[in-house]
């Protein structure tokens, strides 16, 4: 049986990430310095802004910096546009689907942690910094080289986002800056390595978009080496690092591990009517699963095989329970460890209303969700209609916000 091979970045954000700098990093990697000023030249701003690529060095450290010289007449002020500018800007250029998609996806990111930080809709956000020309040619141009580079999957090791104050359109502000915290929720970060910003929103919008695993791949075997030069100095290199390589399939696969008890019992004595309350209680007591199996029994008697998962902490107070609520008088118990997939509750809008899916991480990089059940449920009942129609209606929802979301899976 053949490896199968993928191509892999690793993102090494150990001094931040910023869109210049992820820019100086991927052409530093090997994408075509050409190629790059020929799909930015679809935009139609190149009256707006000149981008400089030249060799750069912060602390020994030798790499590739990007900066965006802007050609605002004197005394104007950046354009603010709303996210429906953006998106129309980058639907003009005719990119490439993948380009497209990816470049909008990050803005939408932007406009819904600035939506929530500022306490209205992603369609109302004046975008300031981040509608500037600059962002925009940030944004575009990193979706660019990673198109170009054609990937299979993209890793990151913890995001630094640096410490103290930032100065931006709405006066100071703590770092990391209010949307690049909510645009790394859940994602592994460190603090205070450098005093300043050292992670942007642009950077952290491009990190939460491309990266499929915040985490180091096992057996991850690298190839090429690169670095963005930042603009600014700090107590370490202010540089992105990139590393280029391949994991094999078995390398890819990446599950989490947790230990758990298993206890069984057979009963064929119990009324069937007493298995929906035990069932209630034991997940109340914090059960992680409770399954019932039919079987047949000596003398041919037809019975049930109790199935309890829980943590080792619960197995007395599980066993209690057990012991109390059913007819069995001796249980089956052993060790076991479970093997999960990485998941997450995700809530998506719908016309119905909010639904939360829970969305997997595959051992390929890819995604899958499914919307939870008692959700789905209360729709159906709230709108007068069929569960099976509501799930069909809410699916396809879900589906086409979930492929904005995760353009990658």
């Amino acid at each position: 049986m053949n490896e199968l091979r993928r191509k892999v970045l690793l993102y090494d954000c150990f001094s931040g990430i910023s869109g210049d700098m992820h820019i100086g990093a991927l052409v530093d990697l090997g994408v075509p310095e050409d190629h790059l000023r020929a799909q930015l030249a679809k935009l139609g701003l190149s009256g707006e802004f000149t981008l400089h690529i030249q060799p750069g060095k912060k602390m020994g450290i030798t790499g590739t910096l990007a900066t965006i010289e802007l050609h605002a007449q004197p005394g104007s002020t950046p354009p603010l546009r709303h996210l429906s500018d953006i998106v129309k800007i980058i639907e003009s250029a005719q990119f490439k689907p993948k380009i497209s998609s990816l470049a909008q996806d990050i803005f939408r990111k932007i406009a819904v942690a600035e939506a929530k930080v500022h306490g209205t809709t992603p369609e109302l956000i004046h975008f300031h910094e981040v509608g500037a020309t600059d962002s925009i040619v940030d944004i575009v141009a990193g979706s660019i080289c990673v198109e170009y580079l054609e990937l299979d999957a993209l890793y990151c090791g913890p995001v630094e986002l640096g410490a103290g104050m930032v100065k931006c359109a709405h006066g100071l502000m703590p770092v990391p800056a209010p949307a690049t915290a909510e645009l790394l929720n859940n994602t592994p970060c460190t603090f205070g390595r450098v005093q300043g910003e050292a992670t942007t929103p642009t950077g952290a919008a491009i990190l939460k978009t491309l990266v499929s695993d915040f985490s180091y791949p096992e057996g991850f075997v690298m190839h090429k080496v690169a670095y963005g030069i930042g603009q600014k100095d700090f107590e370490v290199p202010n540089v992105l690092r990139v590393m280029l390589g391949e994991l094999t399939t078995e390398a890819v696969l990446h599950y989490e591990e947790e230990a758990a008890v298993q206890i069984e019992c057979n009963v064929d004595d119990m009324s069937p009517e007493a298995f929906q309350p035990l069932i209630n209680g034991l997940f109340t007591l914090g059960a992680m699963d409770v399954s019932i199996t039919s079987l047949i029994m000596k003398k041919s008697r037809p019975g049930q095989m109790i199935s309890i998962l829980c943590s080792d902490a619960l197995k007395n107070t599980m066993l209690d329970y057990l012991f109390e609520n059913s007819t069995t008088i001796g249980v089956r118990m052993h060790a076991v460890k479970k093997a999960m997939l990485p998941r997450e509750s995700i809530e998506f809008s719908t016309s119905f209303g909010p639904v939360h899916a829970k969305v997997v991480v595959l051992g390929s990089g890819g995604r899958r969700w499914k919307v939870e059940f008692e959700e789905l449920k209360v729709l159906a009942e709230k709108n007068a209609m069929d569960y099976l129609k509501m799930k069909r209606l809410i699916d396809a929802e879900v589906e086409a916000a979930f492929k904005k979301l995760f353009p990658l899976s």
